[in-house]
């Protein structure tokens, strides 16, 4: 047998029923094909945060029933690629615990394999919103009923039954989410205004990971303009993330809209459109706007948050001409003056 030298190797000789989730800008299904890819250098991580490609790994090992998840963070550099030094260790680690629980127990231990989290330089904790959604997506993929919380959830969203907004789970919210169809999608753009806020919010969380009608799309531009217009800075940004996944076309305009605006342009807003919007920034004139709203933001970490934005890859061309076309009395090129000084 060859030797096993990354997670994908190591998964695929396993046997293992294996799902992976994209943990960084959203939860979304990744195909192992582009975590070999990665693993192997020949492409940069599609989708990183903070300098990390954030994985969700659930999966079956062995003869134990119940999926194992593993949250791991792996390190990239500055074009992206994997830092492979940390993944060599945690793999190292992986064979040795899994060769010295075969030993002892004569069969793979899958409690073994999943205490490998503990002490784990690469482990991280999602946040709970992100943690739900992975629920929602794991049960979905893996053919098992959603939580017990999906039923009051749809019954209050679709309005059939009255049902105490306070207790409504976020779990319930995110199973929503992932399992919404058009005709779902229909009917919570025809309830989104009367949703309180704190329903709101909640759901946008849920939302930004998926793709939305446009009915929806156009609900949540009207919830979210009404949002600013009363000060709830929270809500609105909810909403502008929500928008992701939308329609270029309809996400595009109000975006454009809200950065022909420099009164909305707050660092919330901007954050909100690199973190989940990033998508509708791959417009030659749209990712300028957004590039010039930045550096006029004195108290925004220009220099963090463009380098985030250029480790995506199908960012990263347009991130770095932006720049080094930006006037030398541009907002832009003043940041990027700052920066050689």
């Amino acid at each position: 047998m060859q030797p096993i030298h990354s997670l994908h190797d190591f998964f695929a000789r396993s046997g293992a029923e294996v799902h992976l989730y994209h943990l960084g800008r959203r939860v979304e299904p990744c195909p192992l094909a582009t975590l070999a890819g990665f693993e192997a250098g020949e492409l940069p991580w599609p989708a990183p945060w903070r300098g990390e490609a954030r994985l969700g790994l659930v999966f079956r090992l062995g003869d134990v029933r119940d999926p194992l998840i593993w949250f791991l963070a792996l390190p990239l550099d500055e074009q992206g690629q994997l830092v492979p030094a940390p993944r060599d260790a945690f793999v190292q680690r992986l064979l040795e615990t899994l060769g010295r629980s075969v030993s002892a127990a004569g069969r793979e231990d899958g409690a073994a394999t999943d205490n490998l989290m503990k002490d784990n330089p690469l482990a991280f904790t999602p946040s709970l919103p992100f943690q739900a959604m992975l629920h929602a997506r794991a049960s979905l993929d893996l053919g098992l009923p959603a939580s017990q919380h999906l039923e009051p959830v749809e019954a209050y969203l679709s309005g059939q039954q009255p049902v105490d907004w306070q207790a409504l789970g976020l779990q319930g919210l995110a199973d929503f989410a992932v399992r919404m169809d058009d005709e779902a999608g229909r009917a919570l753009a025809s309830r989104l205004p009367e949703l309180p806020d704190e329903v709101l919010t909640s759901l946008c969380y849920c939302l930004e990971h998926v793709a939305i009608g446009d009915d929806l799309a156009r609900a949540l531009c009207q919830r979210g303009e009404a949002a600013a217009a009363a000060g709830d800075i929270e809500g609105f940004c909810a909403c502008v993330r929500a928008m992701g996944g939308a329609s270029t076309e309809i996400a595009g305009r109000w975006f454009d809209t809200l950065l022909d605006d420099p009164g909305a342009c707050g660092p919330d807003l901007l954050a909100a459109i690199a973190a989940r919007g990033w998508t509708h920034l791959e417009h030659g004139e749209r990712l300028r706007r957004f590039l010039t709203r930045l550096a006029e933001q004195p108290g925004v970490e220009f220099t963090a948050l463009v380098r985030d934005l250029a480790l995506v890859p199908r960012l990263r061309v347009p991130v770095l001409m932006t720049l080094r076309e930006a006037g030398s009395d541009s907002a832009i090129g003043r940041r990027v003056a700052g920066l050689s000084r």
